[in-house]
């Protein structure tokens, strides 16, 4: 069974009096180990799609399923639930508290979930980026990929069964992003996370197990390796 299930998703926003339509019948299931890159133009639906894979967002119609249960029939309570324990976000802009150490950081989600090991989890997955010996610095301490390793430390301090990346490499410099490629690709098979990335290169793509071309909201092309 995947992980992650959509079937027939559409996704209705009102503007200005108009319905607009950002994913119309998008039909995708991502399995544990599989990294999916989602590919295509501003405005294609790639993070309205990220959005409702991790519950921040609910279709208009289909039905989006986490580990087989559909995420509409969640109550508020549940749903914060679900996106604490099951998934994790790794932003483009790295969004790191900067007042807080590299540590702090990825204690901070641990903490809020009431885990008692909050400490040993985030040195644990601090080792597992290969960040071991930076927790007490602060984020402008740090460079661009190493605040990357940062959030996705923090994104897997739950280890989450659904791993999300909006660009997790636009900010970064072509080496860089191609070294956190290749840490989403490690952690994503050891880890077993569902990891769905959107990305405007096709080249960082290229190192994806599944490739969805979207287009005005709905699925042109899947190549899979």
């Amino acid at each position: 069974m995947a992980i992650l299930s959509l079937q027939s998703v559409s996704k209705e926003y009102a503007s200005d009096g108009q319905s607009v339509r950002a994913l119309d019948g998008v039909t995708l299931e991502v399995a544990a180990g599989e990294f999916v890159a989602l590919a295509g133009r501003s405005g294609c639906g790639k993070s309205t799609l990220l959005h409702l894979a991790g519950a921040m967002d609910f279709p208009t119609s289909g039905t989006v399923r986490i580990e087989g249960r559909p995420t509409s029939d969640l109550n508020d309570a549940q749903q914060t639930q679900l996106r604490r324990e099951k998934v994790g976000f790794v932003f483009q802009s790295f969004q790191l508290l900067h007042t807080l150490t590299v540590q702090e950081n990825v204690e901070l989600p641990l903490l809020l979930a009431g885990k008692s090991s909050a400490r040993e989890l985030a040195l644990e997955r601090l080792h597992w980026v290969e960040l071991e010996g930076l927790g007490a610095r602060y984020p402008h301490q740090l460079s661009g990929g190493q605040m990357q390793r940062v959030a996705i430390a923090r994104a897997l301090a739950h280890s989450p069964r659904i791993l999300l990346a909006d660009e997790p490499t636009g900010n970064l410099d072509t080496a860089t992003g191609g070294v956190i490629l290749q840490l989403l690709l490690r952690l994503t098979r050891e880890q077993r996370t569902a990891t769905i990335m959107a990305t405007h290169s096709l080249e960082a793509a290229g190192v994806c197990d599944t490739l969805v071309k979207l287009r005005d909201g709905r699925v042109e092309e899947v190549t899979r390796r």
